[in-house]
């Protein structure tokens, strides 16, 4: 049982006028992969740190297992935490730094041994036992890092950017072995703390997204928990909208001018927009509607006008051999969007294109920049 349970937390620093954290409620289930996501000082890392012990609570209860755990020591908590920095002594090898937690406390040797040796064989260090840090390379020294933290045998896994220090290839090979771990290991709980989306949308069970700045104060610091898709496909406000999915989410500005529990109808510069989205009273309404890069759809030259159809100009291009990503500006005056194709296309700057935006991938927000409940289902 290793269930963590977040309620009403908050931490203020000395000398602050606005806390960090910020009534942060939330629960991670047992054995669940649950990723911290949001913008740069938003406290993803306060907020695990919390959960390790290495940062006080100023309000709140934190508990794991069912014990509150506030004023307990991080060694009796039952959790290991790989940092950013493999902090790898580099005296030792592979396998006395693995050893060493262990030898401190005063572990039976036979134990640490055997603790060793299967954590060498889930992470594949076997055949580097006997090698030193510098023999290794960055990917090496990180799952020797996770090593370090498997033989504690911990109720709950702590990683707080483990993979930043590493090249492109690297991270995605050590993402999908730490993935691989999470399985094998499906007893602990895992959080995961990182900047990267697609290491929340790829790694996580539940993503957590925090907010930022006068969210915290305004909202609470959790915008939204949920699963990948469910973040993706229904986010709760504009803030969660533009912040998952890369290229981000365009927003532009509209008028309600029809709406009801069975659709939406937008008026957007001289186009007219329908939305899957419940806005019953909402005539003549501002809003602001939004929707993802790679479900605009490109229209052949020449197609003819109607709903759901915007046009624009071609800004800039950039050809990325998997995709293409179109930057348009709109023919009403509107801001510029960002659009995204599959593959190659032979189009050039300065060309005039039309586009379908359809209505069941439009997403509405209301001036409080909240989502309006979307209409049909969607992958979650």
């Amino acid at each position: 049982m290793s269930q963590i349970v977040f309620k009403n937390i908050q931490k203020i620093y000395p000398g602050a006028t606005t806390p960090t954290i910020n009534n942060a409620n939330l629960t991670i289930e047992d054995g669940e992969f649950c990723v911290f996501v949001g913008p740069s000082g938003c406290g993803k890392s306060t907020l695990l740190r919390m959960v390790a012990g290495l940062e006080d609570i100023s309000s709140g209860d934190l508990s794991i297992s069912g014990v509150r755990v506030n004023d307990m020591a991080p060694a009796q908590r039952g959790v290991a935490m790989v940092f950013q920095s493999y902090a790898l002594y580099p005296h030792m090898t592979v396998g006395e730094n693995m050893a060493f937690g262990l030898k401190v406390l005063g572990s039976d040797a036979a134990d640490i041994k055997r603790r060793v040796d299967q954590a060498a064989e889930v992470l594949q260090l076997t055949p580097l036992m006997d090698r030193l840090p510098k023999e290794l390379s960055g990917g090496q020294r990180q799952r020797v890092a996770i090593g370090r933290a498997i033989v504690k045998e911990p109720k709950v896994f702590l990683f707080d950017e483990p993979l930043s220090n590493l090249d492109a290839a690297l991270r995605v090979q050590t993402r999908i072995e730490i993935a691989k771990l999470h399985k094998r290991i499906n007893t602990a709980s895992m959080i995961y703390v990182t900047h990267d989306q697609v290491e929340a949308m790829t790694l996580a069970d539940k993503i957590v997204l925090l907010h930022t700045g006068k969210l915290v104060q305004e909202r609470g610091s959790v915008a939204q928990v949920g699963s990948p898709l469910t973040l993706y496909n229904r986010p709760q406000s504009r803030f969660v909208a533009e912040f998952i999915g890369s290229p981000k989410m365009n927003v532009l500005p509209a008028k309600v001018s029809s709406a009801s529990s069975t659709g939406l109808a937008i008026q957007v510069g001289g186009n007219t927009l329908n939305a899957a989205v419940d806005a019953s009273g909402l005539k003549g309404q501002d809003v602001f509607i939004g929707i993802r890069p790679e479900h605009v759809v490109l229209l052949p030259e020449g197609s003819s006008t109607g709903d759901n159809r915007v046009s624009g100009r071609i800004e800039y291009l950039e050809k990325l051999g998997d995709a293409t990503l179109l930057y348009v500006e709109l023919a009403t005056g509107l801001p510029s969007i960002t659009v995204r194709l599959e593959g190659t296309h032979s189009l050039s700057i300065g060309r005039e294109v039309q586009f379908l935006i359809p209505a069941e991938h439009v997403h509405a927000f209301g001036t409080d920049d909240m989502a309006l409940p979307r209409l049909g289902d969607l992958p979650s």
